[in-house]
């Protein structure tokens, strides 16, 4: 913020007295009654955007150049009158010039989906209006998953004496671990329920999915990208979205709430929604009133359009967690909604024109966790996987069927055959109802693909570890642990009887290990020559597990050991990579990299860039870019052979992870990062690896994946943001996909959409399972069309919107600078306010007005820029700030939303009112407290959840009773200075505190390590400096940057 304009004098206090009074709640809008149905015309005529957006396989014209940035406003951010940097959210990025050098990543083991001869390596750029970043900087990394503050719902309520839409659920289709998955109708007679019985051999001739061309089922198909969405002219199309859920989200974190009540007969989406009955030749999604377009919220105000005087209203944290906003569709298709927790979008109604959306200044994409863990997943066998013919779709609950013989695309508009198997329903064993399948009736769903859909034996699971074993390495105690943890898990590693592993260490040398069955132990195998490296024993490194496990347990318990008494200080990080890369070349797999020390040796050798006295600078900060482009080379060539990277770094020295994160970010990996890492100095570090080892080596993983999203006709995707190589225009590689990775893309709207009332998104996951199958995982997502300025920011979901636009701005610091990053963050607020002022609002008021559903907009900003990746003036080290960066690019929104802006609980009076009850366990439910230390108390204990790590702070009078049956000591001055654990304690007070605690572990993949810290706490500074609402030394407080923003509006 330094070097602006300084913001207005206000109060230094608090602020004025609250006015706030919560409102009635109002619904989502339903469409009137008696409207009436209108059958969409078909649409034809490519598209003008990169993406694969027509029903036509025409050749595609150039992208579209981007539109100017608009000129600088009187509301500018910066006080000069220069162009700010502020993102043009919704249009294609101008062209990028020359591609990088890095063409294509090595073909060899062909996977059996991705063409090797389409791949390039220019991933789409972000749509910024100037500093656009070079092919890839799309990629990034986001960080391990975890509990996510729930979002503020926008308009989700009934209005005012309706009942609220009935979630029954939909038994049958449910995912049960212990049953078969559905599977092709049965061979014997079936009672003739209808005309024609089920078929009883393959698919008839005239059924509409044609056989897979080349370029659908695998890489050696010239110029075709990969079976799961076939580059026939298919828009790329993106995924579910928000359906309507209960009071909370049991399998999510405490978050945000809005302050009315959600209904309480909606119940949470782990109880499957009813069948959606579709009546043949009905109103179809594809064919619905245009009335619902036409719908306009200006009728009534809704909750979401309540206008708020932020310079007021003091107290906007709901209490306690809240759905995200609900589409305003209609009911039945809102049932069957995409589950919000794996697709989202930042605004649950689409505007039909571009220029409408740059209108309302917000941006315009899909947030996704496709790999996600869910309770329930309906999964399909079946010979016929239906897909639209033009732009390969795949069928869902929004398409239209015409009769029992014909269906409508929901993104093209394509009128296609049912094929003759499609028939026949294998949940009510009932023939002639194709649209009670279970493809038609839920938004997600998994198939076991048949055998077109691959070119070569599916892979097998193959793990490799590359271990640092320098004397820094043995020096923090690392080895012992992560030995102890494979070992502990070995019989948990996802796999079956093809599952391979091998090991490889180093220092300034490489150590390879014969594994080989009927040796009676490990040899170790030494490459010095690590200019030249090569495999001294190509076929005995890398071992079937379940043949050869006697003699890996004896490697793992003799490592720890082995390298003792080192005093080899150098690193050969570049060159262990190499020979694990060759290693892997055959079958693909996944590298587990373990590095303590900035690589010094050989290729990739690195020199450290951080200068300790530039950490708290309040100017730009430098290196966040790669040193080098060796390891961004590496991970490209490891993308093309089906090898992702993983990088565990433990180091409380730099280690550059600006450059060595890109090999991770560009293979599908993720990076995990323990600074000041030591087995005895650091136990809560050392608890912390322990716990992430065990979810790492047992969580499920796909490998050699790829993913892509379509949308409808009309839209475009021009950016993507995750860990993964861009294969084509829409097409991800993802070597492995794991359930802890998110993604989000970027979108625009290219041709008017004044003909259609929603529009539809769906990712569709390609990937082989650790057991061997071929599986597709679909997504599908429809959102509503509207025309009104009011209607688009009525469907705000402001978590939504503040995790896209940390991506942008994790993507902006590294292709132009932090203050640019900053600077563009700030606008993003005063643009949306200021649009919101001039269009939307009627009547003009004083004050810094915002709708409530943005409400907590600012707020988020600010604390995006007193977030760690994103800060100035605070010293902070250059690997944590490039960490916290890694983290916001990977992680679901979920999680990420509470590294952006905690949670503060009250917990020294945990009582039993409201609490929930969890596998007979009484969980209690404090209210979320704002970020500020006049909400502290020196007599109570206060619990921060930042989601990667906890903090509960201790008051100097808190009442002795909390100290004594929660921490089990005396007194204050008995706490200790590490206490890390809680001791478990025979007292309510002490279970309550647990549960709670436990809770909100639960909620979130990884596990964040628990600091109980008192005044005189080594960090207690770091506590503080998450109270975001209070002034720095270095930053605004939550009131003078609302006046801030006031200002910049007002000008």
């Amino acid at each position: 913020m330094q070097g602006k304009a300084a913001p207005p004098p206000g109060p230094p206090g608090p602020y004025p007295a609250c006015s706030y009074q919560p409102g009635a709640p109002f619904a989502s809008y339903p469409p009137p009654s008696g409207q009436s149905v209108l059958t969409r015309p078909m649409i034809g005529g490519p598209p003008s955007h990169t993406p694969p957006q027509s029903a036509s396989p025409g050749p595609r014209p150039p992208p579209a150049q981007a539109t100017p940035p608009p000129a600088v406003s009187s509301s500018s951010y910066y006080t000069n009158p220069q162009q700010p940097p502020a993102w043009q959210y919704n249009t294609a990025p101008p062209p990028m010039g020359a591609p990088t050098s890095i063409s294509t990543p090595p073909r060899g083991p062909a996977p059996p989906h991705v063409n090797p001869t389409s791949s390039s390596t220019g991933s789409s750029s972000p749509a910024y209006s100037h500093a656009a970043p070079p092919p890839h900087a799309s990629h990034g990394v986001t960080q391990p998953p975890g509990p996510g503050m729930q979002r503020t719902p926008l308009h989700g309520y009934p209005p005012p004496g309706s009942a609220p839409p009935s979630m029954t659920p939909m038994a049958t289709h449910a995912y049960q671990p212990n049953r078969a998955p559905y599977g092709p109708p049965p061979t014997g007679p079936l009672p003739p329920l209808n005309p024609a019985p089920p078929p009883m051999g393959p698919p008839m001739a005239h059924a509409t999915p044609h056989p897979p061309r080349a370029e659908d089922t695998g890489p050696q198909a010239p110029g075709g990208s990969n079976h799961v969405d076939n580059r026939t002219g298919g828009p790329p199309q993106p995924g579910p979205h928000g359906r309507p859920l209960g009071g909370h989200y049991p399998s999510l974190p405490p978050g945000y709430q809005n302050a009315a009540p959600p209904p309480a007969a909606m119940q949470p989406y782990s109880q499957a929604p009813q069948p959606y009955q579709q009546p043949l030749g009905g109103p179809g999604p594809a064919q619905l009133s245009p009335s619902l377009a036409a719908m306009s919220l200006q009728s009534r105000t809704p909750e979401a359009l309540r206008v708020v005087n932020l310079l007021q209203e003091r107290n906007l944290l709901p209490p306690s967690p809240t759905p995200p906003p609900t589409p305003c569709l209609q009911q039945d298709l809102q049932k069957i909604n995409c589950n919000p927790e794996v697709f989202r979008s930042t605004l649950t109604s689409i505007p039909q024109t571009q220029s409408l959306l740059n209108k309302a200044k917000m941006p315009l994409g899909l947030l996704l966790h496709p790999f996600k863990d869910l309770s329930q997943l309906p999964v399909v066998t079946s010979s016929t996987i239906v897909r639209c013919r033009s732009c390969r779709t795949y069928i869902n609950p929004f398409v239209s069927f015409l009769d029992q013989r014909r269906w409508k695309c929901n993104l093209c508009y394509r009128v296609n055959d049912v094929p003759e198997e499609f028939m026949y329903n294998p949940v009510s064993r009932s023939y002639g109802e194709p649209h009670k399948r279970p493809e038609v009736q839920n938004a997600t769903i998994e198939f076991i693909a048949p055998s077109e859909y691959m070119l070569r034996p599916p892979q097998p699971a193959v793990y490799l570890f590359i271990l640092d074993v320098s004397h820094n390495a043995v020096e923090t105690g690392y080895l012992s642990v992560f030995c102890q943890s494979l070992l502990d898990n070995i019989n948990a590693l996802p796999g079956d009887s093809r599952t391979k592993i091998g090991f490889v260490t180093f220092d300034s040398t490489i150590h390879f290990y014969n594994l080989q069955e009927g040796l009676s132990q490990p040899q170790m195998l030494i490459v010095s020559d690590i200019d030249d490296i090569f495999l001294p024993t190509p076929d005995s490194l890398l071992v079937n597990l379940n043949e050869c496990k006697e003699l890996v347990q004896d490697l793992l318990k003799s490592l720890p050991t082995l390298f003792q008494k080192t005093m080899e200080t150098q690193s050969a990080l570049g060159s262990a990579l190499q020979a694990a890369y060759k290693l892997l070349l055959p079958t693909g797999g996944r590298m587990s990299v373990f590095q303590t020390q900035l690589p010094n040796l050989g290729v990739g050798a690195l020199q450290s860039r951080e200068d300790p006295n530039q950490r708290a600078s309040a100017k730009d900060i430098q290196h966040l870019s790669p040193a080098t482009d060796f390891y961004k080379k590496l991970a490209l060539d490891c993308s093309g052979q089906q090898v992702a990277v993983d990088l565990f770094l433990l180091s409380s020295q730099y280690c550059d992870l600006a450059s060595l994160g890109c090999i991770s970010r560009y293979s599908a990996g993720s990076v995990y990062y323990y600074p000041s890492y030591h087995h005895q100095h650091n136990p809560a570090q050392v608890e912390c690896f322990q716990k992430d080892l065990k979810r790492y080596l047992t969580r499920k993983i796909g490998f050699e994946a790829v993913m892509r999203i379509r949308c409808s006709k009309g839209m475009s995707i021009h950016t993507f943001h995750g860990n993964f190589f861009v294969r084509s225009t829409d097409l991800l590689s993802l070597p492995n996909v794991n359930p802890d990775a998110g993604f989000a893309v970027q979108m625009s709207i290219e041709e008017n959409l004044d003909d259609m009332q929603i529009v539809s998104f769906q990712a569709a996951l390609l990937y082989t399972s650790s057991k061997g199958e071929r599986r597709i995982r679909v997504h599908t997502l429809c959102l509503p069309v509207v025309n009104s300025l009011s209607d688009i920011f009525a469907g705000a979901d402001v978590q939504a919107i503040t995790g896209l636009l940390a991506c942008m701005a994790v993507d902006r610091s590294a292709t132009a600078s932090l203050s640019d990053a900053r600077d563009a963050m700030t606008n993003a607020a005063i643009d949306s306010l200021t649009s919101y002022r001039q269009s939307v609002l009627s009547i003009q008021q004083p004050g810094l007005l915002a709708p409530a559903c943005l409400r907590l907009f600012p707020l988020f900003i600010l604390a995006l820029l007193k977030q760690k990746a994103f800060r100035t003036g605070t010293s902070t080290r250059l690997d944590e700030r490039l960490f916290a960066m890694c983290q916001l690019k990977y992680q679901p929104l979920v999680y990420s939303m509470l590294m952006i802006h905690p949670a503060l609980y009250r917990v020294d009076d945990l009582s039993d009112e409201g609490a929930l009850n969890i596998n007979e366990r009484t969980v209690p439910q404090p209210h979320v407290l704002q970020l500020s230390v006049e909400k502290l108390s020196r007599e109570a204990a206060f619990l921060m959840d930042a989601g990667t790590v906890m903090y509960l702070w201790v008051g100097r009078s808190c009442h002795p009773g909390f100290l004594t049956q929660v921490l089990g000591v005396p007194s204050y001055a008995a706490v200790p200075d590490n206490l890390y654990v809680l001791p478990e304690l025979d007292t309510a007070e002490s279970q309550r505190t647990r549960a709670f605690i436990g809770w909100l572990r639960d909620q979130r993949p990884f596990f964040p390590p628990l600091h109980v810290i008192r005044d005189e706490s080594q960090l207690k500074p770091t506590f503080m400096q998450n109270m975001i609402e209070d002034r720095t030394e270095s930053a605004l407080s939550y009131y003078e940057f609302l006046l801030h923003l006031q200002q910049q509006i007002s000008k």
